[in-house]
């Protein structure tokens, strides 16, 4: 065989074809000078593993592989012309039963010492395999690629026939996606080779890391026409942007030693962490000085294991003994660096250093030659058995099951292949045996396919780094990957840093706040969520809602503590305290009033709307237990009918009351004539309308708000529970109480000069001044504390404790006074108490016109009433009888009125004139409580005026005397 065949030629009963790369890539040329150690030993692996196989008696017996391999020179356009060799190969698989010799004879073929080529060992870069399948499916030749990782191979609807003995690219991209976050780097820079190999990594790899939150800082693509300049130019790029210290390699080998040269060159000051693929995996070629540069790469390999009967082999061949190969000459020389002595130049040029002679006594060996079996080695072995097994399987059923007893033995002594093998079709072949070997190797390993023709997925995790207490470096184990990660930080070093290192553009956020992006994808800034959203993803936040907060980690949320008024607050003891004490001291006037129920004091304060106004003060004290209570339907619905109905009951009673007095003075003003409506029973059914007004209001308001609870929300970190009353319409439903407020106000002013006999009316003015206050300080409080529920509630009670307060102190206080210590006093007295009531001043010359009034001494008795004027004019004496209502020249009418409280009082009194009997009985009046008052009259005149009297009326007494003061 002569070496300048420049291929591997064996012949055999089968012939399987090889595709390596022997040589590397030429600029100009398709092949270059320099031999590809990597290459040299896969296609010695392939040798290798091939006599194993015809040496092997139990496999394919008697049956003899031959092999016809070619050298691809790292280059797909080259890889492709070679393997048309393998075309014409498989055109000698001709059927010979179509033609036919001219003396009828079967034709034969002519000697072929390769012979057909039954399937394809190759390529070992992805782009070759990809031009080389397309080329092989067209004739039906399998093809099982020992190193070839590109995804796009497992296509079955483009590479039908293509099979490979390792997994594709994708399965490498996630062991490599896995590193990166386990080492929580977050932000790469990616250079690739051009062609399939690092284009397809690249796109396998971007997406996985895309999907797993991973960002390219930049990707460069290296040319294959690449010069200094280009890798120069890269690494340029590379330190533009320092945050992206992580680099991950899809290269050839010689691509990347290219780029370790380039970082040299660029001197850095921060060195680059290097993450590479298969295509570095553990050549210790790649890094040869280069080390400092290459320290502390992490790098995957396909996890192989070592075959040491391949290394005894490889360690027996010489350049005189391996003929076959005709390369082993020239990876001889590079290995040791010398030149054979068959091909010793004749003459050195001056100038130059002679070449060193190659001792023949050299052998291959990992001290002497720095000899390291290649990673890929147990998977082109693996490659061989697989066509051998499918091969024994297919010889079996077509040869020897499928045949007459005769023919089978003869196949199993004397060998070969039987026509039905010969011209069987490859597409059958790798559908039916090729995917459906399954075996143990050489090294232990299971072998199998799955149904895209893909190997099983093994990856080992590589570090290189330098050997404990020696300059020395080597490719350490510091993980495995078979389908998830297991790796051993701590034993990984990392380029010039203690420490792992940081690649990233943006720190992480803290809890409790997002990201916000800024240029690249992976660069942000942190910005905090606000106080109440959570971190609903990082870059987004998220409002908690109303009722709740976020925990303290931002990631989820919690309802919050509803709040209402709580008894044991202080803001709930203060009214409680003022509200017990007001119902004490209500249920104490209760109380003396129903035990003094038929005294005159009693009986003339007016008993049945002094009770009505008593209920009145202890409804208000009671709202305050109301309003402190835990928000419910049924209080909520108490609260609106207690706060109005109890303000309506006393003010609708103050009002009749006011509206009484006025009303009896105004009409005595005028006439003699008893007003109506002032009897009690329509007092009480007056109070009772106005009180039923506020309950109509309140229904109504129910039935526009229905009432309810709510939560109301001051602040995002607040809930409170609170009845469904918005402030703005508890005003409103109060406004029917404040028109009574101010009526009654009104009323008092307008009695406030009343005599003294009648100072209840002030007391009622006094009352209504000051609820005045109340209410207008307490309707800004009210609303100014909004935001503060307990401040709120607090006020509103107290405000409506006071109201009800001032009522009770006001109204009842001079009555129990009477009551409680001058029980005395509680006698019947219709007398001004000697006080001057005065409502004009004088008149004429003659000065005021005095008048006196008094019980005659026979009222004490039930005798008679008598009022007597005395005027200075004693010529005109004017009697007026009480029975016929008429009176002499004065003109002025009078009735008489009856007052039950005053059985003093007789039904008919006598009405005397005589001068003596006017002179006695005013001597006698003055002995007793006399008013003087002043009168426009220009005339003093003495009249005497007896009224008459019954029990069923209360109120008579009043306006009998407000008729006799005006």
């Amino acid at each position: 065989m002569e070496k300048e065949q420049k291929s591997v030629q064996l012949p055999g009963d089968i012939i399987l074809g090889g595709l390596f790369p022997v040589h590397e890539k030429g600029e100009n040329t398709p092949c270059g000078p320099k031999i590809y150690n990597r290459g040299v030993q896969r296609l010695e692996a392939m040798l290798y593993a091939v006599d194993k196989v015809n040496n092997d008696s139990q496999l394919l017996p008697n049956i003899r592989i031959g092999v016809q391999i070619l050298d691809t020179c790292s280059r797909d356009t080259y890889a492709l012309n070679q393997s048309l060799q393998f075309v014409r190969s498989a055109l000698n698989t001709l059927d010979t039963s179509l033609f036919e010799c001219a003396d009828t004879s079967k034709p034969k073929m002519k000697s072929n010492v390769t012979g057909p080529v039954f399937g394809v060992i190759g390529g070992s870069y992805s782009s070759v395999s990809l031009q080389v399948a397309n080329l092989l499916r067209l004739f039906h030749i399998p093809q099982i690629s020992p190193a070839s990782t590109a995804k796009a191979l497992s296509d079955k609807t483009r590479f039908d026939l293509f099979a490979r003995t390792v997994p594709p690219d994708s399965f490498q991209s996630i062991a490599m996606v896995d590193f990166v976050k386990k080492v929580n780097w977050s932000y790469l820079s990616v250079i690739y080779s051009e062609g399939s190999y690092g284009e397809y990594g690249y796109e396998a790899f971007h997406k996985e890391a895309t999907e797993r939150n991973v960002c390219i800082a930049i990707a460069e693509k290296v040319p294959s026409t690449a010069d200094d300049k280009v890798f120069d130019a890269i690494i340029s790029k590379l330190l533009k942007k320092p945050n992206a210290k992580g680099v991950i390699l899809f290269t050839r080998a010689e691509d990347a030693r290219r780029i370790l040269q380039a970082t040299r060159r660029a001197n850095m000051t921060h060195p680059l962490h290097w993450v590479a693929s298969d295509g570095w995996g553990k050549q210790s070629q790649l890094v040869e000085g280069l080390e400092d540069e290459a320290e502390g790469a992490i790098t995957v390999e396909l996890q192989s294991e070592y075959i040491p009967d391949f290394d005894e082999y490889m360690f027996g061949l010489t350049p005189e003994t391996n003929q076959r190969n005709p390369w082993f000459e020239d990876y001889w020389q590079d290995t040791f660096a010398c030149v054979l002595e068959k091909n010793y130049p004749l003459e050195v040029k001056e100038g130059t250093e002679a070449p060193k002679v190659c001792d023949t006594a050299a052998r291959l060996s990992e001290k002497v030659a720095n000899y390291e079996q290649e990673s890929k080695t147990q998977f082109v072995v693996d490659a061989v058995y697989a066509f051998a097994y499918a091969l024994h399987n297919l010889h079996n059923d077509l040869c020897v099951k499928g045949q007459p007893k005769s023919k089978q033995e003869m196949y199993r002594q004397t060998g070969g292949i039987c026509r039905e093998m010969g011209s069987y079709d490859g597409f059958e072949f790798y559908k039916n045996y090729l995917l459906n070997v399954s075996f143990i190797d050489l090294a232990g390993s299971e072998v199998k396919f799955d149904k895209q023709g893909d190997g099983l997925a093994r990856y080992d995790i590589l570090n290189y780094q330098k050997l404990n207490n020696s300059s020395g470096y080597h490719y350490k184990v510091v993980g495995k990957w078979k389908r998830e990660l297991e790796l051993n930080l701590q034993d990984v070093v990392w380029n010039h840093a203690s420490e792992l290192p940081t690649s990233a553009c943006s720190l992480p956020c803290e809890a409790g706040m997002i990201k916000k992006q800024q240029g690249d994808t992976c660069c942000w800034v942190c910005d905090n969520c606000e106080e109440y959203e959570y971190v609903y993803d990082e870059y987004t936040c998220r409002d908690c809602g109303d009722g709740r907060w976020p925990h303290d980690d931002k990631l989820s949320c919690f309802d919050l503590e509803i709040q209402y008024m709580r008894w044991e607050t202080i803001f709930a003891l203060i009214p409680l305290a003022f509200s017990c004490i007001g119902i004490i001291v209500t249920f104490i006037v209760i109380g003396l009033f129903l035990k003094n129920h038929d005294t005159p004091l009693v009986r003339a304060s007016g008993r049945e709307l002094s009770y009505m106004l008593l209920v009145g003060i202890l409804l208000c004290y009671c709202n305050t237990f109301v309003l402190l209570a835990k928000p419910t339907l049924g209080t909520c619905v108490v609260q609106r009918f207690g706060v109005g109905v109890g303000f309506s009951i006393i003010y609708g009673a103050l009002l009749t009351k006011t509206n009484r007095i006025a009303r009896i003075f105004l009409s005595a003003s005028k006439t003699a004539k008893r007003p109506s409506y002032i009897s009690p029973r329509s007092q009480v059914v007056i109070t009772i309308s106005l009180i039923a007004i506020q309950v109509l209001i309140t229904m109504i308001w129910m039935i526009v708000e229905p009432a309810g609870t709510r939560f109301y929300y001051p602040s995002r970190k607040e809930v409170i529970l609170k009845c469904n009353i918005q402030d703005m319409s508890f005003l409103f439903s109060q406004l029917y109480n404040m028109i009574l407020i101010t009526i009654c106000t009104v009323y008092a002013v307008k009695t406030r000069k009343i005599p003294e006999n009648f100072n209840e009316s002030k007391f009622i003015g006094f009352t209504m001044y000051t609820t005045c206050i109340i209410w207008l300080a307490f309707i800004p409080i009210y609303f100014g504390t909004g935001n503060s529920y307990e401040i709120q509630i607090t006020t509103l009670c107290v405000s409506i404790n006071l109201s009800a307060s001032v009522a009770l102190i006001c109204l009842y206080s001079p009555k129990v006074y009477i009551l409680v210590f001058h029980p005395d006093k509680n006698v019947r007295k219709l007398t001004m108490n000697s006080a001057a009531y005065r409502k004009g001043g004088s008149s004429g010359p003659t000065g005021g016109i005095g008048t006196t009034s008094s019980y005659g001494p026979g009222a004490a008795a039930g005798g008679h009433f008598a009022a007597s004027f005395k005027s200075s004019n004693a010529e005109q004496s004017p009697v007026m009888n009480a029975k016929n209502g008429s009176m002499g020249n004065s003109g002025v009418a009078m009735e008489a009125f009856k007052e039950p409280s005053s059985p003093a009082l007789t039904s008919n009194t006598t009405i005397y004139n005589t001068p003596v009997h006017q002179q006695q009985q005013q001597q006698h009046l003055q002995k007793k409580n006399s008013i003087v008052m002043t009168t426009h009259d220009a005339k003093e005149t003495q009249t005497t005026v007896s009224v008459a009297s019954t029990d069923d009326d209360e109120i008579n007494a009043e306006h009998a005397e407000a008729v006799v003061l005006l």
